[in-house]
C-alpha cells in the first residue's frame, strides 16, 4: 500500500466514523421525538430549534460527569468493556460498500459474523467485572440469548450466500433486480426479529431489564462508560438497518433512496419499542430453537434446491 492509498483509506474511515457518530446522535433525537408522539407527550423541544442540539448537550453532560468505579470491581475490565463494545461495532462498519471501494473485501459476510459473535463478550465482561449480582444476571442472559438466535442468523446468511454465490456484500447490489424481500418474505420477518434481539431492543432487551434487574449489565456504569455503551447500541441499530436495506430492499448504497430506507428501518425499531412490552425470557429461547431454526433450515434447503435447478437447466 503506497502513501496515496493509505491517505485515501484514512480519510474514508474518518468520514465513515464521523457519519456514524452523527447518525447515532440524531437517531436518539428521532427516538425521543417518536416516543413522545406515541405516548402523547412532548419530545425534546427546548434546545435550539425543535431540540436539534439536544443530542450534543447530552454528550457534553455525559462526558463531563464524574466517573465512578465500584470499589470491588475489576477495574481494568470494567473500564475496558464499553470501549471494546463500541470498537467492535465501528469495526463492523468497515464492510459498508463505499464509493472509494477501500474497505469492500470479498469475505465481508464472514467478517460480519465474526465481529457480531464477539459482541457478546463486551456485555459479559461488563456484567462480570462490575461485581454486582444484577449486572452478572444481565450478562448471563445476554450470553444465552446470543447462542439461541445467532445459529439461525448464520443459516439465513448461508441461504443468500448460496443464492448470490459470494461472501461479498457488494454482490447484493448487483443481483437484486427484484428485491429479496419479495422472494423470501417469511425469512425477512425472522431476520428482522433476530435484528431486534441482536441489538438488545424491545421486546428482547433482557440484558437491560430495568423492571427486574435494575438496568441489567450496565447498572454500575455512569458518565462516559454509560455513554459508550449507549453509543454502541445505537450504532448497532444503524448498522443492522443498513444491512437489512442492503440485503432485502435493493441495496443501492450509492443513491439517496438507500438512506431513506435505512431511516425507515431504524424508525421501525423505535415504533416497536413504543408499542410492545418485554417478552418473557424463556419465550425467546423457545422461539429461536423451535420456530426460527426449523424455518431457516427449510429455507436453506429450498435455496440450495433453487440454485441446483438453475445450474442444471441454465448452464
Amino acid at each position: 500500500m503506497n502513501l496515496k492509498e493509505f491517505f485515501l483509506s484514512f480519510i474514508s474511515i474518518m468520514i465513515l466514523l464521523v457519519s456514524v457518530m452523527v447518525g447515532v446522535a440524531f437517531l436518539t433525537l428521532l427516538e425521543r421525538k417518536m416516543l413522545g408522539y406515541i405516548q402523547i407527550r412532548k419530545g425534546p423541544n427546548k434546545v435550539s430549534f425543535m431540540g436539534v442540539l439536544q443530542p450534543f448537550c447530552d454528550v457534553i453532560k455525559l462526558f463531563s460527569k464524574e466517573q465512578i468505579f465500584p470499589s470491588l470491581s475489576n477495574y481494568f475490565m470494567f473500564y475496558f468493556s464499553p470501549i471494546f463494545s463500541l470498537f467492535l461495532i465501528l469495526v463492523c462498519w468497515m464492510i459498508f460498500p463505499m464509493i472509494s471501494m477501500v474497505f469492500s473485501f470479498n469475505f465481508s459476510v464472514l467478517f460480519f459474523l465474526c465481529c457480531v459473535s464477539m459482541g457478546v463478550y463486551g456485555v459479559m465482561i461488563a456484567g462480570w467485572s462490575s461485581n454486582s449480582k444484577y449486572s452478572l444476571l444481565g450478562g448471563i442472559r445476554s450470553i444465552a440469548q446470543t447462542i439461541s438466535y445467532e445459529v439461525s442468523m448464520s443459516i439465513i446468511f448461508m441461504c443468500f450466500i448460496f443464492l448470490i454465490d459470494s461472501f461479498d456484500l457488494l454482490n447484493f447490489i448487483y443481483v437484486q433486480k427484484v428485491w429479496f424481500i419479495f422472494i423470501s418474505f417469511p425469512l425477512v420477518m425472522v431476520w428482522f426479529i433476530i435484528m431486534l434481539a441482536e441489538t438488545n431492543r424491545t421486546p428482547f432487551d433482557f440484558s437491560e431489564g430495568e423492571s427486574e434487574l435494575v438496568s441489567g449489565f450496565n447498572v454500575e456504569y455512569g458518565s462516559g462508560g454509560f455513554a459508550l455503551i449507549f453509543m454502541a447500541e445505537y450504532a448497532s441499530i444503524l448498522f443492522m438497518s443498513m444491512l437489512f436495506s442492503l440485503m432485502f430492499l435493493g441495496g443501492d448504497v450509492f443513491s439517496l433512496m438507500f438512506y431513506l430506507k435505512v431511516t425507515f428501518v431504524s424508525s421501525l425499531f423505535i415504533l416497536i419499542r413504543g408499542t410492545l412490552p418485554r417478552l418473557r425470557y424463556d419465550k425467546l429461547m423457545n422461539m429461536a430453537w423451535k420456530s426460527f431454526l426449523p424455518v431457516s433450515l427449510n429455507f436453506l434447503m429450498f435455496f440450495i434446491g433453487v440454485k441446483m435447478f438453475l445450474l442444471i437447466f441454465f448452464c
